[in-house]
């Protein structure tokens, strides 16, 4: 039961969406109503604020990382770290893709991803982020480095975690992202995904 209850929290705090809190403070639109539609650090940089882009990034990668970190600090106290630490990782990843505060209407959730690897493993989230950079910096596109990044993330996740609950988590949020990014590989098929700096005609 405690181990239950640690869960429903991650999802919850998952489920604050930084970039419309974030949004409403800095008095900018609601991320849901121009761009891409996209509650995240992406969409809120096309608002023009980057300040508030870099905001939405670091809180939703912090959420992840907490909701994380908690659950296996709270888990090991009554035997269950494993678990919980696992169960929070996934619902905290649910919570910012289908946000119960948000109408369900999330992010992609790359940088939550983020904070929950760091939060399992510093070298986990190092080797992921470093893979992220690397493709974006050769191909300029952040859609096609996130899925390349989501690929690695299981496989790196068994690597430096070993077979336990917490890296078998990593699978469904690599599906996840994929599935969150289905109109980018539509995109990317095409030749139609627009290149970081790249200007819409």
């Amino acid at each position: 039961m405690p181990t239950l209850g640690v869960i429903v929290a991650a999802y919850l705090l998952g489920s604050v969406s930084f970039a419309v809190v974030v949004s409403k403070i800095f008095g900018l639109p609601d991320p849901h109503s121009y761009g891409s539609g996209n509650p995240g650090a992406t969409n809120v940089l096309r608002s023009g604020n980057k300040a508030a882009a870099v905001l939405t990034l670091l809180g939703d990668g912090i959420k992840g990382f907490v909701a994380v970190w908690a659950a296996n600090r709270l888990g090991a106290s009554w035997g269950d770290a494993s678990l919980a630490t696992a169960g929070a990782a996934l619902a905290v990843y649910l919570g910012h893709l289908y946000p119960v505060f948000h109408h369900f209407a999330g992010g992609k959730g790359v940088s939550t991803a983020a904070g929950v690897a760091f939060a399992l493993s510093w070298q986990l989230g190092l080797a992921v982020t470093v893979i992220w950079l690397i493709v974006v910096l050769a191909f300029r596109m952040s859609s096609f480095a996130s899925l390349v990044a989501a690929l690695a993330l299981p496989p790196l996740g068994f690597y430096f975690l070993g077979f336990w609950p917490e890296s078998w988590a990593l699978i469904p949020i690599a599906l996840l992202a994929f599935w969150r990014h289905r109109a980018n590989i539509r995109k990317l098929i095409a030749g139609e995904e627009r290149r970081i700096g790249e200007k819409s005609v």
